[in-house]
């Protein structure tokens, strides 16, 4: 029950605040007094249109705030209708929206009026009260008004319109068999791709610095020559024997060096065929990014996905048999 209304800036009132005794209450006074402005702070603390227009000249904003008494309970709604802007709505001083107080309004108030709602008029409220009167038992209809949503919910994701059903395979299905074509089934082919392509673009190049460190390494008067010669020179003397150590270790590790850089560089092959290929697939691979994901990891999950859907819109028939089975029972 509302039994503290308090009003300020709406209209003519520019503030009031009214105490609502038990009982029948009449509101009493001249035309242009202000008593439909205080039936529509009660409508926009149910959570009415809160029309601008009805803040009073010269304010920056309206407010109303009632206070119900619920059971053993207090609850305060309140509104707030700016000049301008969107309105703002509170339950217990905490923000909610509009669609909250009307929730709550049901509950708390019922406004009779030549142009207000009345709830009685509702389908709804009259089949409500005819269930409370006659102690109808609704737990199983309302079970299968679910399960129904549910059902046409599920026949509308798979398509009843078979123009649109059929537009949409044949979109999935030059979608699918074009990722089927590509067969990506290595989310890192791409950095794989790179690397070789990087390889194969610059092989000739990297086989000339690769003879070159060769040359540099095991060549004449070369790193492994000026080592072996000065290892020469430091054995045999005594307080450098701890460089000598060290120089040799120098000259296995320079010798290991040497080797793998020339297998490295034996391996590098000139190939324009592979190359030209790798190219080919890495453009290919751009294009599917573009179109299905930004890695391919996300590509070969739209993959899935598109053709998870695509089998679905093919069995659609004896899918929405089958729906339309269970929405029948």
């Amino acid at each position: 029950m509302l039994v503290e209304l308090a009003v300020a800036n709406l209209g003519v009132i520019e503030q009031v605040t009214i105490e609502l005794p038990p009982g029948l209450l009449a509101l009493t006074g001249e035309t242009g007094a202000g008593k439909t402005l205080l039936v529509d702070a009660i409508s926009l603390l149910m959570g009415g249109r809160a029309d601008p227009g009805l803040v009073r000249p010269g304010a920056s904003e309206a407010t109303v705030d009632g206070r119900f008494e619920v059971g053993d309970e207090e609850l305060v709604l309140s509104r707030v209708i700016p000049a301008s802007g969107r309105s703002r709505a509170y339950v217990n001083g905490r923000p909610a929206t509009a669609g909250a107080l009307a929730e709550l309004g049901e509950r708390l108030v019922d406004l009779h009026g030549q142009h207000q709602h009345q709830s009685l008029l509702g389908v709804g409220a009259q089949r409500a009260a005819l269930d409370r009167f006659g102690d109808v038992d609704r737990s199983r209809l309302d079970l299968a008004k679910a399960a129904v949503a549910e059902i046409d919910a599920a026949l509308a994701e798979l398509g009843g319109d078979p123009r649109a059903r059929a537009r949409e395979i044949d979109l999935l299905r030059y979608q699918v068999d074009e990722l089927d074509a590509a067969g990506i089934d290595d989310p890192d082919e791409d950095t794989r791709l790179d690397a070789e392509e990087d390889d194969l673009a610059n092989a000739v190049s990297y086989q000339e610095v690769g003879a070159a460190a060769l040359e540099t390494l095991s060549g004449d008067d070369g790193i492994l020559d000026r080592l072996a010669g000065l290892l020469h020179d430091l054995d045999g003397a005594r307080p450098l024997a701890e460089q000598a150590a060290r120089v040799r270790g120098l000259l296995a590790e320079a010798g290991d060096l040497a080797d793998e850089v020339r297998a490295v560089a034996d391996g590098l092959e000139s190939d324009p065929e592979r190359l030209e290929e790798v190219q080919s697939r890495r453009h290919l691979i751009k294009q599917l990014t573009r179109k299905y994901g930004e890695t391919l990891a996300e590509v070969m999950d739209e993959h899935r996905e598109l053709a998870e859907r695509l089998a679905e819109l093919e069995a659609h028939d004896e899918r929405a048999a089958s729906l339309d089975a269970e929405r029948d029972a």
